[in-house]
Formats: C-alpha cells, structure tokens, sequence
C-alpha cells in the first residue's frame, strides 16, 4: 500500500524571507499558478498580517488557485488569525497556519511568557481559527529545541482544540536525522489517527532535506519544503531534493509517493530563479545548471556509453529537455505559440503579442534562439509591472581618466524625455542619466549578469537590487538584451517601475513576537 506524502510548499512565505527575495503580487500569482501545476497540495501564500501588500496577494491566489489549498501564516493572534481568514475566503480549499514558540529559550527570552500561558495561548489560536476553516494546522516554533514533555502537552491540548496538521519546525536547522526520526516518532503516538505530522527543516547544518526524509520514515504526512531550498539565512529544504529523493529511491521510500508532476520541477526552478534573481548554485542538486553536465573524461565516456553509469535521474524526468535551436527570426506566430505551449505557459492574446515583438527583435541581433532564451523572453513580457517609464534609447561613450558618459531616451505618460549625465564608470552613468530623467534617485545594493544561454551572442540578464527609500525594502529589477548596459539600464527602470507600483505596501511590521515564523 502506497502512502502519500502531502507537500506543503512555502516559497511565497518563508521563500520570500531570503534577504533581497520580495515578490510584487504579479509575480507571486505566476509562482502560485506554477506550483498548482506542479501539484504542490498546500500552498502557502504568504503572511496576511504582514502588509497590505502581502494580504492583496493571498486574496488574488485565493482567486484564482482551485486545485492546490491555499494558505496563510498566522502567529497566535486574534489579528492574524481574523486578517489570514478574510485573506483566503475566496479559496477553493483554505487552511490556516497559526504557530507559538515552544521552546524554553523563545518562551523565556522572545515571548516572555510561562509556559501555560503558552499553551492557553495556542489553544485560543486554533479554536479561533477553526471559526474561519476547517483545515487548521497548528506550529510548534523551535520544536526541536524544546522539552518533550512540554511538546507533547501542547500538542494534546491543541488537537483536542481542533488542529488538522501538526507542524514540528527544526526552525534554527540544529536537530539530526536520527534525533528527528525519534521526536516525529513520540508525537506520532499522540496524533495517530487525529491529525497529520508536518515537518518544516531549515538548513543551517545542510541536514533539511536528510531530516524531512527522516522524519516520513516516522510517519510524518506532510513535509514542508521551498523550491530552490530559498528561505530565511542558510533556507529551507529543497522540494525538487525531497520528491526526487522519494522517487528514485523506490528501494528505501517505496511506500511513499507525492502528487507532484516532477516534468514542471525545472520551469518551477527557473520562474522562482528568474523573479527572485536568486539562482541555484551550479552544483546544487537536481536544478542546478551542473547537475547533469560532465566534465571529466571518464564521466563522459560513460555517459555516452550508457547514461545509468553517471546518472541516476534523468533530466526529461524533472522537465530539461535538449536545449537545442528550434526558432528564428523568419519563424511565424503559430510556430513561437506551439513553442510556448511546449515550454509550458499558455499566453494570453496581449502577452503573446509582446513575447513575438521582443522575439523579433532579439532574433535580429542574435543567431540562435534557444529554449532558454524563449523562457526568458516570456517571462520579461509575462512580468505585469506598470511601464511608468520605459527606456527607448541608450547610448554610451567612455571619456578618459575612468570616466563614462551615457545619454538616454525614455518614455513618460508625458511624453518623450532625452538627457546625458557623467559617472565614475559605465554603469553609474548609465544610473544617473535615469535618475536625472526620472527625478527618483535609488542607491544600487546588488547587481548581477547571467547569460541566458550559450555563446557569444548570448542574451544577458541583468537582475538589480535597489534601494529607493530608507524604511522600505529593496526592490528588484530585470532588464533583458543582447547588450549588457541596454540590459542594465532596462533592469534598473523595472526596478523603479515595480517601487513605483507598490511603495505603499512595501512596508512590513517588525520580525518580532513570531513574524518571522516557523
């Protein structure tokens, strides 16, 4: 009998916590959508009480999601709770994730609360939110740090109130596997048959993924996990290791199987990559741009020979496929929609029409079009962020003793604007010229170029993370061309136009009394 581990994702939550990752709510709904069709079972969306903008976009993946559950964080107040309810209603399937510390350390010194009042607490947190859902998954913050007596308390208290799901968070990633294996095991004795065991691994001792693994083998139900492994300092088990773990190790996990359709593992990685503009390491497991490359001459003659020999996944199986040339600039409408269809993304009428004038005019510049640069063109035109400016022109010309000069052309609702400005260097000119066009000034905090593809006509793009107000956080942008300050330039407009758009819900309340979570 096969038993199915339920995958609870959190990358729009505790992903988006990895410093420089927020999201706007276009982009968050495209993830969501992505991680519907990859079959994740929980979705959880985001943290209600956060920010409005946070709120706004729950409710709209509440709308518009009607497989997967959609969820939102809550911390064990009547607030939370009320503003994560209201947030989801429109959901097809809802839960609420509302969570407590437990641990001796966080109750003495975070929330400065004795122990039964922790417990009164939670148990008012769940019964509150059983008024809203049914599905109530209940956290124990620093689990694996806490008194086991205590753990098995409150854990009773709060299924007896009304919990669903019980999470054990490893939330400083300090347990191990065999001292999960035994925790998971002792709490499974007390929700046998009332409520499913969760798990939520952080990686700071790289034990996340070897831990949730441990912890199904116990009888944990559900294991909550990121793609990418993104999340808060060293991020969260990785959901692409976790499932393809379970998968190709059918002589260990056997009995376990999850829903996901591991073809859409890969545009999964590459659209959270892409929005973030936090990439895998090359050598990071399973999506990582090495995980299927050979160098070594040994390798390759046994790859060649017989691909089992080196490989133990195949790479179709988690959706990379030959990265070979398929289109051109001669190639018509019909032949980039079926491409698009192939890749996995269903265009509307005005996205598809812009996705074929970028093609037109990249495959002008640029010999060979392959998959990779078709993903990220129709995630530039796909990216719904208000155009409030938008760069025409750009030119460049070095002056002598380390000095750039750049002149630029944008377009405003009013009109055409043209001016030139002095940097120290290329692309603080290429800056400052748009800040004098702009009359918005931000300081630039990260800058990074990554080749689409392969050769020397390679597309670049360029991921930004700038600052444009003291007390709100960075915002990224992304700019896409064959040329690198083109490529910059366009990054830094987005990065205005997306601060622009929503610099009245960037401001979050502070990561304190349990914000940052589970």
């Amino acid at each position: 009998m096969s038993k199915i581990i339920k995958i609870f994702d959190t990358t729009l939550r505790d992903g988006e916590q990895s410093p420089g990752a927020s999201m706007n709510t276009d982009e968050k709904i495209r993830i969501a959508l992505q991680l519907q069709k990859l079959g994740v079972d929980i979705i959880e969306a985001g943290f209600a009480k956060a920010s409005p903008g946070d709120f706004e976009a729950i409710q709209k993946i509440a709308s518009v999601i009607d497989k997967s559950t959609v969820c939102s964080l809550a911390r064990a107040l009547d607030a939370d709770i009320k503003d994560a309810g209201e947030a989801i209603k429109a959901a097809k399937n809802r839960r609420i994730h509302t969570f407590i510390a437990t641990s001796q350390i966080h109750m003495e010194y975070k929330l400065k609360m004795a122990p039964d009042e922790v417990v009164k607490r939670a148990v008012h947190a769940v019964s509150y939110a059983k008024t809203f859902v049914e599905d109530v998954e209940f956290s124990c913050e620093d689990a694996t740090r806490s008194d086991i007596a205590f753990l098995k308390e409150i854990v009773a208290a709060v299924v007896a109130a009304g919990a669903t799901t019980i999470n054990l968070p490893d939330t400083v990633g300090y347990t191990t596997p065999n001292e999960y294996f035994k925790l998971v095991s002792e709490i499974k004795q007390i929700t046998e048959g009332k409520a499913i065991i969760s798990v939520h691994c952080h990686n700071d001792l790289g034990l996340a993924v070897a831990n949730s693994l441990a912890a199904v083998q116990a009888g944990a139900g559900q294991v909550e996990c990121t793609i990418n492994g993104l999340g808060e300092r060293a991020g969260n088990a990785a959901l692409e290791e976790i499932v393809m773990a379970l998968k190709t190790r059918k002589d260990i996990f056997g009995e376990y199987e999850t829903g996901i359709n591991t073809k859409e593992i890969y545009p999964a990685s590459r659209m959270v990559a892409t929005i973030t503009g936090i990439s895998p390491q090359p050598n990071k497991a399973i999506v990582g741009k090495n995980a299927f490359a050979h160098e070594s001459g040994i390798h390759q003659d046994g790859v060649l020979k017989h691909k089992s020999t080196y490989e133990i996944i195949s790479a179709s199986d988690i959706g990379v496929e030959t990265n070979a040339m398929v289109l051109g600039k001669h190639s018509g409408r019909a032949a980039f929609k079926d491409k698009a269809k192939d890749l996995g993304f269903e265009l509307d009428q005005e996205e598809l029409d812009r996705a074929i004038e970028l093609f037109k005019i990249i495959s002008d510049k640029k010999k060979e079009m392959f998959d990779d640069d078709i993903r990220m063109i129709i995630a530039d035109v796909t990216t719904h962020i208000p155009k409030i400016f938008e760069l025409l022109h750009l030119q460049i010309a070095d002056s002598q003793g380390g000095l750039a000069a750049a002149a630029a052309t944008i377009k405003t609702k009013e009109g055409e604007k043209t001016d030139a400005a002095v940097g120290d260097g290329t692309i603080d000119a290429v800056f400052k010229v748009i800040d004098r066009l702009t009359g918005v000034s931000g300081q630039l905090m990260d800058y990074k170029v990554e080749a689409v593809s392969k050769g020397k006509d390679a597309l670049a793009n360029v991921i930004v993370k700038v600052a444009f107000q003291n007390d709100t956080p960075a915002v990224l942008g992304h700019g896409l061309d064959i040329d690198t300050m083109t490529s910059s330039a366009k990054a830094y407009i987005s990065a205005l136009n997306s601060y622009l758009s929503m610099k009245d819900s960037l401001k979050k309340i502070d990561c304190k009394d349990d914000i940052c979570g589970v």
